[in-house]
């Protein structure tokens, strides 16, 4: 009588344990994927605003259409990663997409902004600077939302790939997932040191 409830309370403890690795598995997948939804209402927010630029714009810059169609394109390509992002943030193949779409977006940005420092009146122009401002912001959010996500990835594949969550990972389909990566032109440029 005495080994077999040392056996069930051995069972039941074992039972308890996988439990607990299967909730936590979800509880952190979920926390991932809240973080990919932060990120995605601020993408939104700067896809919504990239037109307006465009938009007010192109007065000044007609002999740039290529940039401004360089632009569209990139944002374009970039609301289309999003959405399918969006569907399952869980899939590394989506994000990684989805960080190459933001990468052009941030170099077509990026011509846009060093094409129109050639036009002061451009720069001057209250509703340019207005959206190009709100742009900015919108980065920075964009940028605290990715390091939130990306946190929550890394935890979650952390703790999956431990042992013995890794066995109950597997049983259940939990699977890795990959971090956001965007790349900002400034950050990959040596600093300019000046004597």
């Amino acid at each position: 009588m005495g080994t077999t409830v040392i056996g069930v309370i051995v069972i039941a403890v074992v039972v308890f344990y996988l439990v607990f690795i299967y909730n936590r598995l979800v509880s952190l997948r979920n926390q991932f994927k809240n973080g990919f939804a932060q990120i995605d209402v601020q993408l939104q927010r700067r896809h919504d605003l990239i037109p307006n630029l465009v938009e007010a714009a192109k007065a000044y810059l007609n002999h740039e259409k290529s940039t401004l169609t360089q632009v569209m394109e990139a944002r374009n390509n970039a609301v289309s990663a999003q959405k399918d992002a969006a569907k399952d943030p869980g899939d590394g193949t989506k994000i990684q997409r989805l960080g190459s779409a933001e990468n052009l977006l941030t170099k077509a940005l990026a011509n846009f902004y060093a094409v129109a420092e050639n036009y002061p009146e451009l720069k001057a122009n209250e509703t340019i600077q207005q959206l190009m401002e709100e742009l900015s912001s919108t980065e920075n959010r964009v940028a605290f939302a990715r390091q939130a996500y990306n946190d929550g990835v890394m935890s979650y594949n952390i703790f999956r790939e431990q042992f013995p969550n890794n066995v109950i990972a597997g049983m259940f389909a939990f699977k890795e997932t990959s971090q956001l990566e965007l790349e900002s032109p400034e950050a990959r440029q040596a600093p300019k040191v000046a004597f």
